[in-house]
């Protein structure tokens, strides 16, 4: 695969991870302590090409700056997604729920350490760590899954 391909693929996958959030942000449930981002669901799309790595941290970071997001959150919500999206990659041979596992997992140990370090989040560490994984559950792994099963029917559209 060509320089020119991946870093085409990577910046559409990051353009659609920055439109994902914020129609999700439009109804709040882009960032907080009860969040569903859909766009966590392109988490899958590292089991078709190594330009997701890239499109998806730089998507995070760029959705997580233009959504307002305070610098902390940038920086740990970007390498959350990137953990997420080099454990994808690992696991890409596997189904796409297999491939989320990653996503699911970083997102789930970090992001509650944000909502409590940088947002001043009273509610219980618990709580937070319960609802950041059922977010990721629906997106990462429910949507993702189904998302991988329809992009497995057309492998050949990241040739």
């Amino acid at each position: 695969m060509n320089k020119t391909k991946i870093m085409t693929q990577g910046a559409l996958i990051a353009a659609l991870y920055v439109v994902l959030t914020f129609l999700v942000n439009m109804a709040g449930l882009a960032s907080g302590v009860v969040q569903l981002r859909l766009s966590e669901a392109l988490c899958v799309l590292t089991a078709f090409t190594p330009a997701a790595i890239p499109g998806l941290f730089v998507g995070c970071l760029l959705a997580n700056m233009l959504t307002g997001c305070l610098a902390l959150d940038v920086i740990f919500g970007g390498l959350a997604t990137l953990i997420g999206a080099i454990g994808g990659w690992m696991l890409r041979k596997k189904n796409g729920f297999i491939i989320s596992i990653p996503t699911i997992i970083a997102n789930t140990l970090i992001v509650p350490f944000i909502l409590r370090f940088v947002y001043g989040s009273t509610d219980t560490m618990i709580f937070m760590f319960i609802t950041v994984f059922i977010g990721e559950l629906i997106s990462a792994g429910v949507l993702g899954s189904i998302l991988h099963s329809e992009l497995i029917k057309r492998k050949n559209i990241f040739k």
